[in-house]
């Protein structure tokens, strides 16, 4: 497994819109549900419709859940709790949801154990270059 990247430019707006180059990741496409009940059902002996299932579940109750204040701890997966951006005010008498919410958010923590993966770094190679 290694994570393709490129090499692109960007103009840094900060900084007289002088050019810099960064490296950015590339997706290399999405995994939908129906793939991922397919991949966790060929290793565990639930059938991929019971996958499935249990996945939809899952994202009906993270909707309730986070809706209703409540932060997720998903063990392995990470943490994921509901978050606003909002609009300052010169003081709190003129805050009103209406007028200073501009969205809503959802927060992801990582797990310690997909930290210690970040911190660790993962293999990568440059797009056009062959695959490791």
């Amino acid at each position: 497994m290694a994570l393709q990247y490129r090499i692109t430019k960007r103009n840094n707006t900060l900084q007289n819109n002088t050019p810099q180059y960064i490296l950015q990741a590339i997706s290399r496409g999405t995994i939908d549900l129906e793939q991922l009940s397919a991949d966790i059902s060929n290793e565990c002996s639930l059938h991929q419709v019971d996958v499935q299932a249990v996945l939809i579940a899952l994202g009906i109750k993270m909707e309730f859940y986070l809706q209703d204040g409540y932060a997720l701890d998903m063990g392995a997966v990470g943490k994921f709790k509901m978050g606003i951006q909002s609009v300052a005010a010169p003081n709190p008498e003129v805050l009103s949801p209406k007028k200073n919410i501009k969205k809503f958010i959802i927060n992801y923590q990582p797990s310690r154990k997909l930290k210690h993966l970040l911190k660790a770094g993962v293999q990568v190679y440059k797009e056009g270059s062959r695959h490791l």
